[in-house]
């Protein structure tokens, strides 16, 4: 009996012998992976001692290895943040060649770079003016700390820096077409659905990048996306909806800042949320000036008007030509509950499968849909779609107007729908027009229908 126990002891000695070598082993991985992974952390903590601090930033939660944004303002030292996230350029290597605008700070000019051993580059040029204050160089080179965190084919390219020597300048990539809006102006009717999308598809890769980052622009408009001579656009403009000139009518001053009402969201007007929502709902309104090549959102409406009307239900009308899935997709963007707007990923995916399948654009967005959206809930044509201005009239018990509408010219939904518009867009229109009476007696019973059904 001994001997058959003994036996079987010398048999399980190799097998533990076996199970102790590969739990060294597997214990020798463990140790190794997370000294390898202190290591790496306390390299990524020597450059960034925040970014693993920031897994949750802006309701986002950041995966390690993620890279989130931070907000250059929190830096108790402001050129600490400059310093760590830009790069400082010798005076000498930049050459000016000629004024092109004016920035919020000074003179943006057009030039040259030329560092030693690496190409020569066509660059833009932003000066701080003379006489500033230690506010506006903070301000000023702030925006610089935030560009130089993003790495992004349709974000603006922060070059470096110069603040060792004045002015104080802020360099970037050049972008030969300037704004947007300018450009679409420009160049109004020139490039097909195609090429019109493919910029908007680039704005909202970009608008994607930044969200994913937890960056909130704020101030999100056609004039602060820039564009270069082969169509790519490129966000930029960062940190200035902090520091927006005094311009009533382009921004709405509130406690705590200036708010670039025509672009900005109602939750962000009234109570100042911010949010990558927020930025979809700037975003619906560059995709409207877009495709508009450049209009004002809500032409001369007054901001305090605006306001009301986005409150109300209004929302802007689509523009003439404009593809439905387009249309449908400022709509989404402009929903009042910001949970129900997209995310910037399921934009770029809607807008990717829109160019891949070009006949998806092929369908416009109809007159009466046009005209539905001029006020609303509160809109002359209810929720209707009418083949005629008598079935309209007709619908809204006014169907012993129609031969007046008729004799005066106004035959066709797409006629009413443009005296509806000029009446939107001015009210006391009809004061500095000679019309006859009947004419008057057209524009009075459109004002009725507008402000009073």
């Amino acid at each position: 009996m001994e001997t058959v126990v003994a036996s079987s002891d010398q048999r399980q000695i190799p097998v533990i012998a076996v199970s102790v070598t590969v739990g060294v082993i597997l214990l020798a991985v463990v140790i190794g992976f997370l000294l390898s992974g202190r290591r790496c952390g306390y390299s990524k903590a020597k450059q960034d001692p925040e970014e693993e601090k920031m897994h949750f930033h802006n309701g986002h939660i950041k995966l390690p290895g993620v890279k989130a944004y931070i907000d250059p303002h929190t830096y108790e030292d402001p050129n600490q943040a400059v310093h760590e996230f830009a790069k400082e350029i010798e005076v000498s290597y930049i050459s000016i060649e000629r004024v092109i605008g004016a920035g919020e700070f000074g003179e943006v000019c057009s030039g040259r770079l030329k560092i030693p051993g690496k190409c020569e580059l066509p660059v833009a040029i932003k000066t701080l003016k003379v006489g500033y204050t230690e506010k506006q160089r903070r301000d000023f080179l702030g925006e610089a700390s935030i560009m130089g965190q993003f790495d992004h084919a349709n974000i603006i390219h922060l070059e470096g820096v110069v603040t060792k020597s004045k002015p104080v300048m802020i360099v970037t990539e050049y972008m030969e077409n300037g704004s947007l809006d300018t450009f679409l102006k420009k160049n109004d009717g020139h490039f097909t659905v195609i090429q019109l999308v493919g910029m908007l598809r680039g704005i909202a890769s970009g608008m994607k990048y930044l969200s994913d980052m937890g960056y909130v622009h704020r101030d999100l408009a056609a004039r602060n996306i820039l564009i270069n001579s082969n169509l790519m656009c490129k966000v930029s403009d960062f940190g200035l909806s902090r520091i927006l000139e005094d311009d009533p009518e382009a921004a709405y001053t509130t406690r705590g800042g200036k708010i670039p009402i025509r672009w900005t969201a109602p939750e962000a007007i009234a109570f100042r949320k911010f949010t990558s929502a927020s930025d979809v709902w700037s975003y619906g309104i560059v995709m409207w000036e877009v495709v508009s090549y450049g209009e004002r959102p809500y032409w001369e409406m007054t901001n305090q008007n605006v306001i009301k009307a986005v409150e109300e239900g209004y929302r802007l009308p689509s523009p003439m030509d404009c593809p439905a899935a387009l249309y449908q997709l400022m709509l989404d963007s402009w929903q009042k509950d910001r949970n129900s707007r997209p995310k910037f990923d399921e934009i770029v995916c809607i807008l990717e499968k829109l160019i891949r399948n070009p006949s998806s654009l092929k369908t416009l967005v109809n007159t009466s849909s046009r005209i539905s959206n001029l006020l609303g809930e509160h809109s002359p044509l209810g929720n209707g779609v009418y083949r005629s201005v008598g079935e309209w009239l007709e619908a809204i018990k006014m169907g012993r107007y129609t031969e007046i509408f008729m004799e005066n010219g106004y035959s066709s939904m797409d006629a009413v729908a443009q005296v509806t518009l000029e009446m939107q867009i001015n009210p006391d229109s009809t004061g500095n027009l000679q019309q006859s009476t009947v004419q008057l007696k057209v524009y009075g019973l459109l004002y009725l229908f507008i402000y009073l059904i």
